[in-house]
């Protein structure tokens, strides 16, 4: 249906500002509760790891995992959706993550396997976990920007996303401002955290069932049958002329970020051992101070986000985009080399909140450029490409970890700074914002 064909109704101008139509809204409420469930979890496993008694490469092959997953996923998942409709992979991917979450909470329960007379870590069933809980978030990947690319004008991708990742990103607000409050107030750090994975369940179970009442099905536009393994070969060939520059500098930026990114916690935790005190609320350990700067990073990304998407409208998705990698590279060694000072941290987690900026404008670069018909394709092409590269950056950061804090954060931001050049050298914009 065209935006012209649409009745209007209360709501109509909000929409049309941030570009959201009944699908892209419903997506955007389910984006909300899935990055919640995810954004109060995830960010913690590394600390939950250390806790059941695995080291630093064990988390850095955590990381690894999740890297490999966000590879191997988004191309089956896109392809899928493609072909059998966003309504039904949605719902489907959904159920999947509801179920990892629920793993992770019972992973203390579930405790040491013993296969063939060797006894497996309890931890094992955190990464079991991680296979399910990603699905939505990696598998639903390129049914999300297809449905943003049926329903939004190309000149208008960049606040379309900038929409949808303005819900998804309080959740990442929520999230982390919430484990916060109940790791302050638990008596433990597993006790609390099991409460909060009980809340994420219910909200990825409440969501799945309203994600799939609320979504209109009938603007659904469904492609041809998947047809293997060549046509996996052909989509990878013919990604777009303008998303290469992109990639490459993509595969950089990321590469440097994934060595470090699941230390982060274990920085502040462990490294760093930032803690606060505060008026009533009294004295924060550093699990709970964590989840605050998180939340303060998500606010300096939720007031920035849609300005500088309408701003991109103005002067093109480049700069945008650039100014993201740029924060990406940068935070790892200025993190590292931070004192042990809430006010100094928390500062640099709100620049760190600059790099969601360049987010919707970067996945409006990626997908505009593709056909009607094979958004989903092409964004599943495009991570699977970045993603297989970047797969062996956290084993490879948590092994440098391991031996030398600083040159593993130190090294990422080189690499960061490398892809964040390149992609400013030889990056080209995309026609409708020109």
């Amino acid at each position: 249906m065209s935006q012209e064909q649409r009745t209007p109704d209360v709501f109509s101008a909000f929409r049309q500002f941030l570009a959201l139509e009944r699908d892209v809204l419903v997506l955007s409420v389910a984006m909300l509760a899935f990055s919640l469930s995810f954004q109060m979890t995830n960010r913690y496993i590394p600390q939950y790891l250390s806790v059941l008694g695995a080291g630093a490469g064990i988390i850095g092959l955590y990381g690894s995992v999740g890297n490999g997953i966000s590879a191997a996923y988004p191309y089956p998942g896109g392809a899928f959706s493609d072909r059998i409709g966003s309504r039904i992979a949605l719902t489907l991917f959904a159920v999947l993550s509801t179920i990892g979450f629920g793993i992770w909470l019972l992973t203390p329960e579930l405790g040491t396997l013993a296969i063939g007379g060797v006894d497996i870590p309890v931890w094992v069933w955190i990464f079991v976990g991680l296979l399910f809980s990603q699905s939505w978030k990696s598998f639903g990947l390129g049914a999300t920007f297809a449905i943003i690319k049926q329903d939004v004008t190309p000149d208008r991708l960049a606040t379309g996303f900038a929409s949808t990742e303005t819900f998804r990103r309080i959740g990442f607000l929520l999230g982390p401002t919430l484990a916060a409050g109940v790791l302050a107030l638990s008596a433990g750090f597993v006790t609390g955290f099991q409460l909060i994975l009980v809340v994420a369940v219910v909200l990825a179970a409440a969501a799945t069932v309203v994600q799939h009442v609320l979504y209109d099905a009938s603007n659904d536009t469904l492609g041809k049958q998947f047809e293997g393994t060549s046509q996996l070969i052909a989509d990878l060939r013919d990604l777009p002329e303008e998303l290469k520059p992109l990639l490459i500098g993509d595969i950089f930026v990321r590469f440097g970020n994934g060595m470090v990114y699941a230390f982060f916690v274990i920085v502040v935790v462990q490294f760093l051992e930032v803690s606060a005190t505060l008026p009533v609320v009294g004295r924060l350990a550093p699990e709970a101070l964590f989840g605050v700067f998180l939340g303060v990073e998500m606010t300096v990304a939720l007031l920035s986000m849609i300005p500088v998407s309408k701003l991109a409208e103005r002067v093109g998705l480049k700069p945008v985009i650039g100014l993201g990698y740029l924060v990406y590279a940068t935070f790892p060694m200025l993190l590292i080399t931070a004192p042990a000072n809430a006010v100094v941290v928390g500062g640099l987690f709100a620049f760190s909140g600059l790099r969601f900026a360049g987010l919707p404008a970067h996945k409006a670069m990626i997908v505009g450029p593709a056909e009607q018909k094979t958004g989903g394709r092409v964004t599943g092409a495009y991570y699977l490409l970045r993603n297989t590269i970047v797969i062996p950056s956290a084993a490879f950061g948590g092994w440098l970890y391991g031996d030398n804090p600083t040159l593993a954060f130190g090294l990422a931001t080189v690499i960061g700074l490398i892809g964040t050049g390149y992609y400013l050298v030889f990056g080209t914009e995309f026609d409708a914002y020109t």
